[in-house]
This record gives structure tokens, C-alpha cells and sequence, in this order.
């Protein structure tokens, strides 16, 4: 293969990599029907007046470094990244959750390219809860405003 060639075939494959991890990462929705989308501010206030803040990302990352107070609540996704995605093939443990399905939470994960806090909301929406928060902008943007974490 002469050079020209060779370069052409590494810049198509490059390109082709940068459009299939673009498509990987698609972005999550802007906004969730029947869930209030929320921004760190938000969740400050509510988490100082007492709403659980839930962190659905993966143990290991909560146990790095996390929003201070939150609970984790991991989940485990397996399903498509987009809105229409099978519930019944991930896994979010529903029971540790708060049991009054009509008191206010709030689901966070790793910002608009991570689906957990999307889909757990969605699945509490099924599950009946009726006062959720959907903080979009997740740790990253938590972590950026300088807020407490541990």
C-alpha cells in the first residue's frame, strides 16, 4: 500500500470511528414528560431541605467521589441508549427508594451523554412516583459549581 493510500484508508477510518462513538454517545433527551429537569442550584435546595438525591451511577464511581448526601442506587443498563428503550432489560432496585411514592426525589448521573438518571426516572414514572427531579447535568455540572461533595 503506498502512502497515499495508506493515508487515506487511516483519515476513513478515523472519521468512521468519530461518527460510531458519536453515535454511542448519543445525548439524552432536553427534557422528560412529567419529570421536572433540574440544575445543581435546584438540587442544592432541595437536597438542604431534605429530598433524597439519588446517584444511579455505578458503585464505583459513587464511591469515588459523589454528591454530598446522596444515595446510591445504581443502574445497571443494558438497554438501547434512546428514549424508547427496554426497561426489562436493565436492572434498578425500586425498593430502595423512598416508599411514599408521592414524596420528591431527584435522579443524577454523569451529564447528557449518560442515560442512568434518565431511565431511572422513567422507570420510578412507572412505578408511580409522581414528584420526580431530573438533574441532566449530573455530577459534572455539580462538581464544576464547586459544590459539596464526598
Amino acid at each position: 500500500m503506498n502512502k497515499r493510500a495508506c493515508l487515506r484508508w487511516n483519515l476513513t477510518m478515523s472519521c468512521g470511528m468519530v461518527a460510531a462513538s458519536a453515535a454511542l454517545a448519543a445525548e439524552t433527551p432536553a427534557a422528560l414528560p412529567g419529570v421536572k429537569v433540574v440544575n445543581a442550584e435546584e438540587v442544592k435546595k432541595m437536597l438542604d431541605g431534605g429530598v433524597p438525591v439519588i446517584d444511579t451511577r455505578v458503585a464505583a464511581e459513587y464511591a469515588e467521589k459523589t454528591i454530598k448526601g446522596a444515595i446510591s442506587v445504581p443502574y445497571k443498563e443494558k438497554s438501547a441508549k434512546e428514549p424508547g428503550f427496554d426497561a426489562a432489560q436493565d436492572q434498578f432496585d425500586l425498593a430502595k427508594l423512598p416508599a411514599n411514592k408521592a414524596a420528591p426525589l431527584v435522579f443524577f448521573c454523569n451529564s447528557g451523554e449518560c442515560w442512568k438518571s434518565y431511565k431511572a426516572s422513567v422507570v420510578a414514572q412507572k412505578a408511580g412516583y409522581s414528584k420526580i427531579s431530573w438533574f441532566r447535568g449530573g455530577f459534572p455540572e455539580w462538581n464544576s459549581k464547586g459544590l459539596p461533595t464526598q
